[in-house]
């Protein structure tokens, strides 16, 4: 039987690899349209997609709106332009196919529940997405210094589709050393220049879909885009050297009416800041800088159950995240350093009223390092450390033996790129502690490591 099993995941894996050499088609880039747009090749704005170069990161900063097409034109009198079309719309599509498969089977969701679903019943183990995700995009100029990276997705666990990350940007240099801009998006940090904040930080941006993940994030790492978030946000840069940009994000769920049946529901804006500066010489490239988000929320975990009212006391998260990057970018080797530490600290007014948290205030830390290096564009490797720590609370973390929400662990990459458009990834995701302990972490003998994840990606983009 064990023979029987290792041959039907070999063969999976071997079934999934074949697929997304099969289907890859001719050069294009990260999101083709752009490539389309512009008439270059993927390697003039990202090292490996999702990567940016720093000429990458100056076409996304002036709002996306280079192009090498044929224009459909309007003028004013003063010669002005009232509008810019490309002919051809910029639109691509992406298509991701996997295979995911951890050390031990997740425990089924029914188990004793149902009265034929025993409790020591697990899921099955070696999951095959396809697709994992199908995307399309349209991504490039909309008129004169306007632009947009916007992505509808179709996602394969959920079997759901809708809006997925969004970028709508207005450029416009004043002289050759300044340039100001407005973002308006959905996701604090997928409007970030570079690969070191939460929305695209590698190896980090590649993850199986059906793996158990940690349960504690904060908040600009995923937390207020989960609860469904729109933001605009003022940037300026100087000399291509350093950048600040400030906005604020609301509450914009895919619902009719912000009720009470939603949950984390923002209480009026929550403001976000950033400030970067980068060096270039040569060859290499390097980044440091900071960046945060201050939101108030109405908890409501469990609005079908025990909704809770939108007034009275909130939850008041304060990020502060530091980051940097380093590239060196050769004709035959590509090396990328990529490094993030957030501190949120939590003022939890409404959760200690409503008997959801233990405490009044904690704190929660994540930090992650990341590098890659590829030879030729072509084979690569990458590995990645991660850590989450936080305060003790008997209530946020009744289900961890030890009420903290601690996950730390490590990730290994390789990848094969035989198109520019088309990436193989095999990675392995190793955990030394999962929501606060190594072992018994869920109070049923299931320990950290049981969560080790085999996850095979096939991606392609056309």
């Amino acid at each position: 039987m064990r023979h029987e099993s290792l041959r039907g995941n070999w063969l999976a894996a071997l079934a999934l690899a074949g697929g997304a050499v099969l289907l890859a088609p001719g050069s294009a880039q990260a999101v083709p349209s752009f490539a389309r747009q512009t008439g270059m090749a993927c390697e003039a704005c990202h090292t490996v997609f999702p990567e940016l170069t720093p000429f990458g990161r100056r076409f996304k900063l002036n709002a996306y709106s280079i192009d090498n097409l044929p224009q459909v034109s309007g003028m004013n009198t003063n010669k002005d332009k009232t509008l810019s079309l490309n002919q051809l719309p910029p639109l691509s599509f992406m298509f991701q196919t996997s295979y995911t498969k951890t050390k031990k089977a997740v425990p089924d969701p029914n188990a004793g529940v149902a009265t034929n679903v025993p409790a020591d019943a697990l899921a099955k183990n070696g999951q095959l997405l396809f697709p994992q995700q199908a995307s399309l995009f349209y991504a490039g100029q909309i008129a004169p210094n306007f632009g947009a990276f916007v992505q509808m997705t179709y996602d394969g666990t959920s079997g759901t589709f809708g809006w997925d990350n969004t970028d709508i940007r207005y450029a416009r240099p004043i002289n050759e050393e300044w340039l100001f801009g407005l973002s308006f998006n959905n996701n604090p940090t997928v409007q970030d220049l570079w690969n070191s904040t939460p929305a695209w930080q590698s190896p980090f941006d590649q993850r199986s879909a059906t793996a158990p993940s940690p349960s504690a994030s904060t908040m600009i790492d995923g937390g207020l885009q989960g609860a469904g978030v729109a933001g605009l946000s003022a940037y300026a840069s100087w000399n291509n050297m350093v950048y600040a940009e400030l906005g604020a994000y609301r509450s914009a769920p895919a619902a009719a009416q912000i009720d009470s049946t939603i949950s984390n529901v923002v209480n009026g804006f929550a403001p976000y800041w950033r400030l970067a500066y980068e060096r270039q010489w040569g060859r290499h490239s390097w980044e440091a800088g900071l960046y945060g988000v201050d939101a108030r929320l109405y908890p409501n975990p469990s609005p079908t159950t025990n909704p809770l009212p939108l007034s009275g006391p909130t939850d008041h998260y304060s990020d502060v995240a530091i980051d940097t990057q380093y590239q060196y970018i050769g004709d035959d080797h590509m090396v990328s350093v990529t490094g993030t530490y957030i501190r949120e600290n939590q003022t939890l007014d409404a959760s200690l009223a409503a008997g959801l948290a233990a405490n009044a205030a904690n704190t929660l830390k994540t930090a992650r390092l990341g590098a890659n290096y590829y030879y030729q564009r072509k084979y690569g490797a990458a590995l990645g450390l991660f850590s989450t720590t936080g305060s003790a609370d008997t209530g946020l973390y009744a289900s961890s033996p030890t009420n903290v929400p601690d996950s730390k662990g490590w990730t290994v990459e390789l990848d094969w790129v035989p198109y520019e458009n088309t990436k193989l990834a095999l990675q392995y995701t190793g955990y030394n502690k999962f929501n606060g302990a190594s072992a018994n972490y869920d109070g049923t003998g299931r320990n950290a490591s049981d969560n080790n994840t085999l996850y095979l990606l096939g991606w392609i983009n056309f």
